[in-house]
């Protein structure tokens, strides 16, 4: 996983004063680490039966399609207020650095479909639990939850139990 670790920048005092931001960037443009990437998480959930992957704007949603494309699954995104174009519901959440809304199309998941959610940060696990909560008041089972980034010291996995969790990287 180092070779992967290296592709990720750290970006002091973003969005705020005393983070440091897990920039993912630097993996994304190597074609060698997202494939590394995309395998490995792909590669976790090949055994389960995955009908749909959920993206979490925004960078959820670069991983998340090629992940479905590995898997031979659909993709559904979650976004912020204001994005999706058709009839949606919304969640409001708390952030480790303020709060925000989430909102996916009410067709987006059908009932009973097993659903792999994937982020590409787990911090504090408020963004994944809210995306958890409206995928499931739409019926879906959640089959886990892949990160490409975890920062442990966070325990952001405390807030996504009972969930199965798997991170990449992390920190």
């Amino acid at each position: 996983m180092n070779e992967l670790k290296n592709l990720v920048r750290d970006v002091p005092d973003f969005p705020k004063k005393g983070i440091i931001f897990k920039d993912i960037m630097p993996l994304l443009q190597n074609p060698k680490g997202l494939r590394k990437a995309v395998e490995i998480i792909s590669g976790h959930y090949k055994n389960e039966k995955v009908d749909i992957v959920v993206g979490a704007e925004a960078r959820g949603f670069i991983l998340a399609p090629t992940i479905a494309f590995a898997l031979g699954a659909g993709f559904t995104p979650i976004r912020k207020p204001g994005k999706l174009p058709y009839e949606k519901i919304s969640m409001s959440y708390a952030l480790e650095y303020g709060t925000d809304v989430l909102e996916i199309h009410k067709d987006g998941i059908s009932k009973g479909q097993q659903v792999l959610m994937v982020d590409d940060l787990l911090a504090t696990g408020g963004t994944m639990s809210a995306c958890c909560k409206l995928v499931e008041s739409l019926g879906g089972r959640i089959v886990g939850c892949a990160f490409l980034v975890e920062l442990s010291f966070l325990d952001g996995k405390k807030n996504l139990t009972p969930y199965d969790i798997f991170s990449v990287i992390k920190y």
